[in-house]
Protein backbone atom coordinates (compact mmCIF):
# COMPACT_ATOMS: atom_id res chain seq x y z
CA UNK A 1 0.00 0.00 0.00
CA UNK A 2 1.45 3.32 -1.09
CA UNK A 3 0.60 6.30 1.10
CA UNK A 4 -0.18 9.66 -0.39
CA UNK A 5 1.84 12.60 0.87
CA UNK A 6 -1.03 13.95 3.04
CA UNK A 7 -1.49 10.48 4.59
CA UNK A 8 2.23 10.19 5.26
CA UNK A 9 2.34 13.59 6.94
CA UNK A 10 -0.73 12.68 9.04
CA UNK A 11 0.85 9.41 10.21
CA UNK A 12 4.10 11.13 11.16
CA UNK A 13 2.14 13.63 13.24
CA UNK A 14 0.17 10.80 14.85
CA UNK A 15 3.35 8.89 15.81
CA UNK A 16 4.96 12.06 17.13
CA UNK A 17 1.88 12.79 19.19
CA UNK A 18 1.83 9.28 20.64
CA UNK A 19 5.53 9.53 21.50
CA UNK A 20 5.01 12.85 23.29
CA UNK A 21 2.01 11.43 25.18
CA UNK A 22 4.05 8.41 26.23
CA UNK A 23 6.93 10.56 27.47
CA UNK A 24 4.54 12.88 29.28
CA UNK A 25 2.79 9.94 30.93
CA UNK A 26 6.09 8.48 32.07
CA UNK A 27 7.14 11.82 33.53
CA UNK A 28 3.81 12.24 35.27
CA UNK A 29 4.13 8.75 36.79
CA UNK A 30 7.67 9.45 37.97
CA UNK A 31 6.64 12.79 39.46
CA UNK A 32 3.49 11.50 41.19
CA UNK A 33 3.33 12.21 44.92
CA UNK A 34 2.04 9.38 47.12
CA UNK A 35 0.64 10.37 50.52
CA UNK A 36 0.71 7.94 53.43
CA UNK A 37 -1.81 8.95 56.10
CA UNK A 38 -0.53 7.30 59.26
CA UNK A 39 -2.25 7.18 62.68
CA UNK A 40 -1.06 6.34 66.20
CA UNK A 41 -2.41 6.51 69.74
CA UNK A 42 0.93 7.91 70.96
CA UNK A 43 0.70 11.59 71.93
CA UNK A 44 2.74 14.28 70.21
CA UNK A 45 6.13 14.90 71.76
CA UNK A 46 6.66 11.29 72.90
CA UNK A 47 9.60 9.18 71.82
CA UNK A 48 7.29 7.14 69.62
CA UNK A 49 5.92 10.09 67.65
CA UNK A 50 9.31 11.81 67.43
CA UNK A 51 10.80 8.73 65.77
CA UNK A 52 7.81 8.39 63.45
CA UNK A 53 8.33 11.99 62.37
CA UNK A 54 12.03 11.29 61.77
CA UNK A 55 11.00 8.33 59.62
CA UNK A 56 8.59 10.49 57.64
CA UNK A 57 11.29 13.06 56.97
CA UNK A 58 13.79 10.39 55.91
CA UNK A 59 11.32 8.88 53.42
CA UNK A 60 10.47 12.31 52.03
CA UNK A 61 14.13 13.18 51.52
CA UNK A 62 15.17 9.83 50.03
CA UNK A 63 12.17 9.73 47.69
CA UNK A 64 12.76 13.33 46.52
CA UNK A 65 9.31 14.21 47.81
CA UNK A 66 7.49 11.43 45.93
CA UNK A 67 6.34 9.68 49.15
CA UNK A 68 5.19 11.83 52.05
CA UNK A 69 3.59 11.04 55.40
CA UNK A 70 0.76 12.78 57.19
CA UNK A 71 0.95 11.61 60.80
CA UNK A 72 -2.10 11.70 63.10
CA UNK A 73 -0.90 11.31 66.72
CA UNK A 74 -2.75 11.15 70.02
CA UNK A 75 -5.67 9.00 68.91
CA UNK A 76 -7.26 11.79 66.86
CA UNK A 77 -8.34 9.15 64.31
CA UNK A 78 -9.95 7.07 67.05
CA UNK A 79 -9.09 3.84 68.84
CA UNK A 80 -7.13 1.18 66.96
CA UNK A 81 -10.21 -0.67 65.56
CA UNK A 82 -11.41 2.72 64.21
CA UNK A 83 -8.06 3.26 62.50
CA UNK A 84 -8.15 -0.20 60.92
CA UNK A 85 -11.65 0.46 59.64
CA UNK A 86 -10.48 3.73 58.06
CA UNK A 87 -7.55 1.89 56.45
CA UNK A 88 -9.97 -0.62 54.92
CA UNK A 89 -12.05 2.24 53.49
CA UNK A 90 -8.97 4.05 52.18
CA UNK A 91 -9.30 7.08 54.49
CA UNK A 92 -5.96 6.16 56.07
CA UNK A 93 -3.15 4.01 54.70
CA UNK A 94 -1.25 2.90 57.79
CA UNK A 95 -0.62 3.15 61.49
CA UNK A 96 1.45 2.19 64.51
CA UNK A 97 -0.45 -0.47 66.45
CA UNK A 98 -0.22 -2.11 69.85
CA UNK A 99 -1.09 -5.75 70.46
CA UNK A 100 -4.79 -4.84 70.63
CA UNK A 101 -4.81 -3.59 67.05
CA UNK A 102 -2.48 -6.38 65.93
CA UNK A 103 -5.05 -8.86 67.18
CA UNK A 104 -7.48 -7.48 64.60
CA UNK A 105 -4.86 -7.93 61.86
CA UNK A 106 -3.37 -11.34 62.67
CA UNK A 107 -4.28 -12.60 66.14
CA UNK A 108 -1.70 -15.45 66.38
CA UNK A 109 0.98 -12.75 66.70
CA UNK A 110 -0.20 -12.16 70.25
CA UNK A 111 1.35 -15.39 71.44
CA UNK A 112 4.30 -13.02 72.05
CA UNK A 113 2.12 -11.02 74.45
CA UNK A 114 0.80 -13.81 76.65
CA UNK A 115 1.10 -12.81 80.32
CA UNK A 116 3.86 -14.30 82.47
CA UNK A 117 5.39 -16.28 79.60
CA UNK A 118 8.84 -14.68 79.16
CA UNK A 119 11.39 -14.01 81.86
CA UNK A 120 13.45 -11.37 80.07
CA UNK A 121 13.99 -9.38 76.88
CA UNK A 122 16.53 -11.85 75.50
CA UNK A 123 13.94 -14.64 75.55
CA UNK A 124 11.45 -12.42 73.75
CA UNK A 125 13.95 -11.45 71.05
CA UNK A 126 14.98 -15.07 70.48
CA UNK A 127 11.44 -16.38 70.02
CA UNK A 128 10.20 -13.40 68.02
CA UNK A 129 13.05 -13.66 65.48
CA UNK A 130 12.06 -17.25 64.74
CA UNK A 131 8.35 -16.51 64.42
CA UNK A 132 8.70 -13.32 62.39
CA UNK A 133 8.54 -14.82 58.85
CA UNK A 134 5.15 -16.40 59.47
CA UNK A 135 3.92 -13.32 61.29
CA UNK A 136 4.82 -11.09 58.34
CA UNK A 137 3.06 -13.52 55.98
CA UNK A 138 0.02 -13.55 58.25
CA UNK A 139 -0.24 -9.77 57.99
CA UNK A 140 0.07 -10.00 54.20
CA UNK A 141 -2.60 -12.68 53.94
CA UNK A 142 -4.99 -10.35 55.77
CA UNK A 143 -4.36 -7.29 53.60
CA UNK A 144 -1.51 -5.51 55.42
CA UNK A 145 2.23 -5.11 54.99
CA UNK A 146 4.38 -5.27 58.12
CA UNK A 147 6.95 -2.48 57.76
CA UNK A 148 8.59 -2.59 61.18
CA UNK A 149 8.35 -4.26 64.58
CA UNK A 150 8.16 -2.25 67.78
CA UNK A 151 7.22 -2.61 71.44
CA UNK A 152 5.33 -0.64 74.05
CA UNK A 153 7.22 -2.41 76.83
CA UNK A 154 6.58 -4.39 80.00
CA UNK A 155 3.05 -3.88 81.30
CA UNK A 156 2.36 -3.23 85.01
CA UNK A 157 -0.75 -2.64 87.11
CA UNK A 158 -1.18 1.01 88.16
CA UNK A 159 -3.78 1.57 90.86
CA UNK A 160 -5.14 3.99 93.43
CA UNK A 161 -4.75 1.17 95.97
CA UNK A 162 -1.93 -1.30 96.70
CA UNK A 163 -2.27 -4.67 94.93
CA UNK A 164 -0.25 -7.56 96.32
CA UNK A 165 -2.30 -10.53 95.15
CA UNK A 166 -4.87 -11.66 92.63
CA UNK A 167 -7.39 -11.50 95.47
CA UNK A 168 -6.66 -7.76 95.84
CA UNK A 169 -7.45 -7.32 92.14
CA UNK A 170 -10.93 -8.77 92.67
CA UNK A 171 -11.78 -5.74 94.81
CA UNK A 172 -10.66 -3.21 92.23
CA UNK A 173 -12.50 -1.46 89.43
CA UNK A 174 -10.00 -2.43 86.78
CA UNK A 175 -9.99 -1.19 83.22
CA UNK A 176 -10.29 -3.64 80.35
CA UNK A 177 -9.48 -2.45 76.84
CA UNK A 178 -12.90 -2.87 75.32
CA UNK A 179 -13.10 -5.71 72.79
CA UNK A 180 -9.65 -7.18 73.53
CA UNK A 181 -9.85 -11.02 73.52
CA UNK A 182 -6.48 -11.47 75.21
CA UNK A 183 -7.52 -9.18 78.06
CA UNK A 184 -10.86 -10.99 78.32
CA UNK A 185 -9.11 -14.36 78.61
CA UNK A 186 -6.78 -13.03 81.31
CA UNK A 187 -9.61 -11.56 83.39
CA UNK A 188 -11.79 -14.64 82.94
CA UNK A 189 -8.94 -16.89 84.10
CA UNK A 190 -8.39 -14.57 87.07
CA UNK A 191 -12.06 -14.50 88.07
CA UNK A 192 -12.14 -10.71 87.62
CA UNK A 193 -14.98 -8.50 86.42
CA UNK A 194 -13.29 -5.49 84.76
CA UNK A 195 -14.81 -2.32 83.32
CA UNK A 196 -14.57 -2.34 79.49
CA UNK A 197 -13.65 1.04 78.01
CA UNK A 198 -11.94 2.48 74.94
CA UNK A 199 -8.40 3.58 75.72
CA UNK A 200 -9.48 7.11 74.85
CA UNK A 201 -11.86 7.13 77.84
CA UNK A 202 -9.41 5.86 80.46
CA UNK A 203 -8.04 9.16 81.77
CA UNK A 204 -11.50 10.63 82.32
CA UNK A 205 -12.71 7.40 83.93
CA UNK A 206 -9.78 7.43 86.36
CA UNK A 207 -10.65 11.03 87.22
CA UNK A 208 -14.33 10.26 87.90
CA UNK A 209 -13.67 7.02 89.78
CA UNK A 210 -15.39 4.77 87.27
CA UNK A 211 -12.13 2.78 87.35
CA UNK A 212 -9.26 2.80 89.85
CA UNK A 213 -6.79 0.37 88.24
CA UNK A 214 -5.19 0.20 84.79
CA UNK A 215 -2.43 -1.79 83.10
CA UNK A 216 0.21 -0.10 80.96
CA UNK A 217 3.98 0.22 80.46
CA UNK A 218 5.65 2.95 82.55
CA UNK A 219 6.27 5.10 79.48
CA UNK A 220 2.61 4.79 78.52
CA UNK A 221 1.49 5.79 82.01
CA UNK A 222 3.50 9.00 81.70
CA UNK A 223 2.65 9.74 78.06
CA UNK A 224 -1.08 9.31 78.71
CA UNK A 225 -0.87 10.98 82.16
CA UNK A 226 -2.55 8.03 83.86
CA UNK A 227 0.12 8.04 86.55
CA UNK A 228 -1.29 11.34 87.88
CA UNK A 229 -4.47 9.49 88.86
CA UNK A 230 -2.81 6.48 90.51
CA UNK A 231 -0.53 6.05 93.52
CA UNK A 232 0.72 2.47 93.34
CA UNK A 233 2.56 0.20 90.87
CA UNK A 234 2.51 -3.55 91.40
CA UNK A 235 6.10 -4.54 90.77
CA UNK A 236 5.30 -7.58 88.62
CA UNK A 237 5.62 -7.16 84.84
CA UNK A 238 2.66 -8.96 83.25
CA UNK A 239 3.81 -9.11 79.63
CA UNK A 240 5.91 -7.28 77.10
CA UNK A 241 3.48 -5.24 75.02
CA UNK A 242 4.07 -5.68 71.28
CA UNK A 243 3.62 -3.21 68.43
CA UNK A 244 3.86 -2.90 64.65
CA UNK A 245 4.28 -0.32 61.92
CA UNK A 246 1.71 -1.34 59.34
CA UNK A 247 0.50 -0.16 55.94
CA UNK A 248 -2.37 -1.27 53.73
CA UNK A 249 -1.17 -3.98 51.33
CA UNK A 250 -3.18 -2.36 48.54
CA UNK A 251 -1.43 0.98 49.08
CA UNK A 252 1.96 -0.72 49.36
CA UNK A 253 1.56 -2.72 46.16
CA UNK A 254 0.42 0.36 44.23
CA UNK A 255 3.71 2.11 45.01
CA UNK A 256 6.51 1.95 42.43
CA UNK A 257 9.09 -0.73 43.22
CA UNK A 258 11.72 1.74 44.39
CA UNK A 259 9.29 3.33 46.87
CA UNK A 260 8.21 -0.08 48.16
CA UNK A 261 11.84 -0.94 48.89
CA UNK A 262 12.42 2.45 50.50
CA UNK A 263 9.37 2.17 52.75
CA UNK A 264 10.22 -1.38 53.76
CA UNK A 265 13.88 -0.66 54.52
CA UNK A 266 13.26 2.51 56.48
CA UNK A 267 10.29 0.93 58.28
CA UNK A 268 12.49 -1.91 59.54
CA UNK A 269 15.14 0.59 60.63
CA UNK A 270 12.57 2.72 62.44
CA UNK A 271 11.18 -0.34 64.20
CA UNK A 272 14.63 -1.19 65.51
CA UNK A 273 15.08 2.39 66.72
CA UNK A 274 11.69 2.30 68.41
CA UNK A 275 12.50 -0.94 70.24
CA UNK A 276 15.82 0.40 71.52
CA UNK A 277 14.41 3.80 72.52
CA UNK A 278 11.31 2.30 74.15
CA UNK A 279 13.36 -0.05 76.31
CA UNK A 280 15.58 2.81 77.47
CA UNK A 281 12.66 5.18 78.09
CA UNK A 282 10.67 2.59 80.03
CA UNK A 283 13.62 2.06 82.38
CA UNK A 284 13.94 5.82 82.82
CA UNK A 285 10.20 6.12 83.34
CA UNK A 286 10.33 3.79 86.34
CA UNK A 287 12.76 6.21 87.97
CA UNK A 288 10.59 9.18 87.01
CA UNK A 289 7.53 7.56 88.58
CA UNK A 290 9.42 6.99 91.84
CA UNK A 291 10.45 10.62 91.81
CA UNK A 292 6.80 11.61 91.43
CA UNK A 293 5.98 9.70 94.59
CA UNK A 294 4.40 6.52 93.25
CA UNK A 295 4.88 3.52 95.53
CA UNK A 296 6.18 0.24 94.12
CA UNK A 297 4.30 -2.64 95.73
CA UNK A 298 6.06 -6.00 95.97
CA UNK A 299 3.84 -9.03 95.33
CA UNK A 300 2.74 -11.32 98.14
CA UNK A 301 2.19 -15.07 98.17
CA UNK A 302 -0.96 -14.58 96.13
CA UNK A 303 1.24 -13.70 93.16
CA UNK A 304 3.75 -16.51 93.33
CA UNK A 305 5.39 -17.76 90.15
CA UNK A 306 3.28 -20.93 90.31
CA UNK A 307 0.02 -18.96 90.63
CA UNK A 308 0.90 -16.64 87.75
CA UNK A 309 1.98 -19.50 85.47
CA UNK A 310 -1.25 -21.34 86.21
CA UNK A 311 -3.16 -18.17 85.33
CA UNK A 312 -1.18 -17.89 82.07
CA UNK A 313 -1.97 -21.46 81.06
CA UNK A 314 -5.68 -21.05 81.76
CA UNK A 315 -5.78 -17.82 79.74
CA UNK A 316 -3.88 -19.49 76.90
CA UNK A 317 -6.29 -22.44 76.93
CA UNK A 318 -9.21 -20.06 76.50
CA UNK A 319 -7.52 -18.26 73.61
CA UNK A 320 -6.74 -21.60 71.97
CA UNK A 321 -10.33 -22.76 72.43
CA UNK A 322 -11.52 -19.65 70.59
CA UNK A 323 -8.82 -20.13 67.90
CA UNK A 324 -7.46 -16.67 68.65
CA UNK A 325 -4.03 -18.25 69.12
CA UNK A 326 -3.56 -21.70 67.49
CA UNK A 327 -2.50 -24.52 69.80
CA UNK A 328 0.31 -25.46 67.41
CA UNK A 329 1.80 -21.96 67.65
CA UNK A 330 1.55 -21.88 71.43
CA UNK A 331 3.32 -25.25 71.62
CA UNK A 332 5.98 -24.11 69.19
CA UNK A 333 6.57 -20.94 71.22
CA UNK A 334 7.00 -22.99 74.39
CA UNK A 335 9.41 -25.34 72.58
CA UNK A 336 11.52 -22.41 71.34
CA UNK A 337 11.53 -20.96 74.83
CA UNK A 338 12.61 -24.26 76.40
CA UNK A 339 15.37 -24.60 73.79
CA UNK A 340 16.69 -21.11 74.54
CA UNK A 341 16.60 -21.67 78.30
CA UNK A 342 18.44 -24.95 77.91
CA UNK A 343 21.25 -23.30 75.95
CA UNK A 344 21.48 -20.56 78.57
CA UNK A 345 21.58 -23.06 81.39
CA UNK A 346 24.37 -24.88 79.55
CA UNK A 347 26.40 -21.67 79.33
CA UNK A 348 26.28 -21.69 75.53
Amino acid sequence: MVLTRPQSVWLRKLFAGLLLFSLASGTASADRVYQLKFATLAPSGTTWVNLLEDWAEQVKQESDGRLVFKIYPGGVQGDEPDVLKKIRFGQLQGGAFTGYGIGHIFSPTRVLELPFLFNDIEEIDYVRARLMPEIAQGYRDNGYELLGWMEVGYVYFFSKYPIRSLEDLKHRRIWHWQGDPLGSAFFQASGLAPVPLSIIDVYTSLSTGLIDTVYTPPLGAIALQWFTKTQYITNVPMANGIGSLVVSLRFFQNLPQDLQKLLKRTGEETGEKLIAATRIDNRKSLTTLKEHGLTFVEPGEGMSDEALQDLRDRAAAELIRKDYIPAQLFDRTRTLLDRYRATQAGGN
